[in-house]
């Protein structure tokens, strides 16, 4: 069986061009994904960030609805404690007209911004974050499940009505998600990128464990469907890789310090001057990279699949160069397309 791949896009800012054009690299991007088989194009929810433009995934995924022939389009994520569940489900029918049957919607709980942010958001952030089961629960009522008897919204319906429905995902970097995940018998993604890996086995060895299925119930499933989102680069060296990861490495130094910048380019990048524990650090971040060739990135990536119970990846590849950037997703299509789950088991 051969390994799915999707793309996680952050619509990442890089230094010395605009937010909009970050945006309209998604938009590019997301065709090409369509035409190099990739399975789902899904879209980030950041605010408050000079290192990510995309605020209104929902948004984006319309105008890339709107402009491909056969990849899903979805969110990774929507975080729905901002915002009201009844609108989401409204967004994401709008969606779900556009592109039927093409719909991913995927949610999860953490801000995908500062506290201040998340209260700019909603000023009941302290408390929704801790009602978004209930909010998962109301969501897929709105989406068809249908509201409880004793729910105080159950006269109002989420428009428009259609026939079909979008895939509803649960998110998340923490053994919550999968376990609210495997309950409703909902997919599940994590966020391995986030983490670098810590505890990805874990929950997603719980997800399958507590899953409870649903079998012949529209929006639920009969059987567990986990993906992770890693971070991966490739070039047609592996020399030519590293020397655009540089960028990332130079901009997660930034991000552990708190702040979120640009992405730099490799020219600023190979400038920085680097402390002892700076190159320390990013050498360790370069020997559990999945960065490399092709072929070395495409085994990486089906033994973390196989060790975690998976038949998907969502790859995460920020990069400075555009061109590279896009090269990097058509290589890794290309060398997977030739490398069985089965073989790396």
């Amino acid at each position: 069986m051969p390994l799915a791949l999707s793309i996680l896009d952050q619509s990442t800012i890089a230094s010395g061009r605009g937010a909009d054009e970050a945006i309209r690299e998604t938009l590019a991007l997301a065709r090409l994904a369509d035409q190099w088989g990739y399975r789902r194009y899904w879209l980030a929810e950041h605010h408050n960030s000079a290192s990510h433009a995309g605020t209104a995934p929902e948004v984006l995924a319309a105008a890339i609805a709107a402009t491909t022939q056969r990849i899903r389009i979805g969110t990774a994520g929507v975080m729905l404690p901002h915002y009201s569940a009844l609108k989401v489900a409204e967004q994401f029918r709008v969606l779900e007209s556009i592109a039927p049957g093409r719909i991913d919607l995927g949610v999860g709980r953490a801000p995908g911004s500062d506290g201040r942010t998340a209260y700019a958001l909603n000023p009941d952030a302290a408390a929704a974050a801790d009602r978004f089961p209930q909010q998962v629960q109301d969501l897929m009522g709105w989406l068809g499940d249908g509201l409880p008897e004793s729910h105080p919204f159950r006269m109002v319906t989420a428009n428009p009505a259609i026939p079909t429905r979008p895939e509803v995902w649960i998110l998340g970097s923490s053994d919550f998600g999968a376990q609210l995940a495997a309950y409703f018998g909902l997919p599940y993604c994590f966020a391995h990128f986030i983490t670098d890996g810590r505890g990805s086995e874990e929950a997603m060895g719980l997800y399958r464990e507590g899953f409870r299925p649903h079998p012949g119930v529209p929006g639920r499933l009969a059987k567990p469907q986990g993906v992770v989102a890693v971070y991966a680069l490739t070039a047609s060296t592996e020399a030519e890789a590293f020397r655009h990861f540089r960028s990332r490495a130079i901009w997660r130094l930034s991000r552990d310090r708190g702040v979120y910048p640009p992405l730099p380019s490799v020219e600023e990048a190979e400038a920085y001057s680097l402390t002892s524990e700076e190159a320390a650090k990013i050498e360790r971040m370069r020997a559990r990279a999945l960065v490399g060739a092709p072929e070395q990135v495409a085994a990486r990536l089906a033994a973390l699949a196989a060790a975690h119970g998976v038949e998907e990846v969502a790859v995460l590849t920020p990069c400075h160069d555009p061109k590279a950037r896009q090269d990097s997703f058509r290589l890794l299509a290309e060398a997977v397309a030739s490398v069985s789950l089965s073989a790396a088991a």
